[in-house]
């Protein structure tokens, strides 16, 4: 079956990194557009960052631009999500999303917490 499996979330201190995974299987990952989104406790869910389907094309939200970068393995079936210079408003549970068309599927989510 489908699966989207993210990991790497944790408790960092503003100004530090981490790096997020998300394994995919179950489907054709090559063909399917991935995101990264988040959802903070009380708001809705927003879009962080997306790349294309062979990597050409990457997009960021506003306020992670600069910092955060999308990459993909398209032979590892991965996403990743780079994330330097940690602020406390980037605290949130972070989901991966890959879509093609119709088709959409979501990852569990990780938790990220920066805090001191």
């Amino acid at each position: 079956q489908v699966q989207l499996v993210e990991s790497g979330g944790g408790l960092v201190q503003p100004g530090g990194s981490l790096r997020l995974s998300c394994a995919a299987s179950g489907f054709t990952f090559s063909t399917y557009a991935m995101s990264w989104y988040r959802q903070a406790p009380g708001k809705e869910r927003e879009l962080v960052a997306r790349i294309s389907v062979y990597g050409v094309d990457t997009n960021y939200a506003g306020s992670v631009k600069g910092r955060f970068t999308i990459s993909r393995d398209n032979a590892k079936k991965t996403v990743y999500l780079q994330m330097n210079s940690l602020k406390p408003e980037d605290t949130a549970v972070y989901y991966c999303k890959a879509d093609r068309n119709a088709y959409v599927y979501w990852g569990q989510g990780t938790q990220v917490t920066v805090s001191s």
